[in-house]
Order: structure tokens, then C-alpha cells, then sequence
């Protein structure tokens, strides 16, 4: 299991950063599609299950993002 330092809600948005920077994890608790921008690139995970998937994350897009509850997790 993962440990974490610091987490924050996820508002998905097409130009807002997470304000911890580059999160190492994404929680989501609705299942559904994430439009995650890793590395600069927009990328689209098709119907990703509740739980924790290690994305390197620097935001999560509204556009095509239907999963809900999703939080963003920081540290190792």
C-alpha cells in the first residue's frame, strides 16, 4: 500500500492546474472517464474504477471527464 502526504479535491477544468502541483495518484470515487493531462498531454481514460490508479497528473480536463469524486494525492 501507498502513503501519501497531502491530497486535494479535484475540480476538473481545461486550464486550471492542481495547486500542489504534479499529484503522483488519483482517487476516484464514481467510476467513470478521466480526461488527465500527464506530461503536458491530454489523455483519456475510458471507464476507470473506483479506487486509487498511479496517474502522474498535473490536472484533470472537464472535457470528456465523466467519473466524479475524484481527489488528487501527493507524496511517495
Amino acid at each position: 500500500m501507498d502513503s501519501y502526504t497531502a491530497a486535494e479535491a479535484v475540480t476538473p477544468s481545461d486550464s486550471t492546474n492542481f495547486t500542489g502541483g504534479r499529484a503522483v495518484a488519483l482517487y476516484v470515487g464514481v467510476a467513470g472517464d478521466v480526461t488527465a493531462v500527464v506530461g503536458g498531454t491530454a489523455v483519456l481514460f475510458k471507464a476507470l474504477p473506483v479506487g486509487v490508479h498511479r496517474i502522474a497528473a498535473t490536472r484533470v480536463n472537464s472535457t470528456a471527464t465523466t467519473a466524479t469524486n475524484m481527489v488528487a494525492l501527493y507524496g511517495s
